[in-house]
């Protein structure tokens, strides 16, 4: 069975965001790591932060504020 964690950085600044996916991602394995963020700066580089580690991506803008980055392997 795979796991499935969310993983809410709103309202923080670079790098931090990315860092946080990063440790999840290690922590994580394998599974769907969802990832909410209100920067677009943000979402590509957690896009970028989990295609580099050879994890999925896929991005969806919930509302004017919020992108989630579902991230799966």
């Amino acid at each position: 069975m795979s796991e499935k964690k969310t993983l809410d950085v709103r309202g923080l600044s670079c790098p931090e965001p990315a860092m946080l996916t990063r440790e999840a991602l290690i922590k994580l394995v394998k599974g769907t790591l969802i990832v909410l963020t209100d920067s677009a700066t943000s979402r590509n580089n957690i896009e970028r932060t989990g295609k580099l580690a050879g994890w999925s991506a896929e991005v969806t803008q919930d509302d004017e504020q919020t992108y989630r980055i579902k991230l799966t392997k």
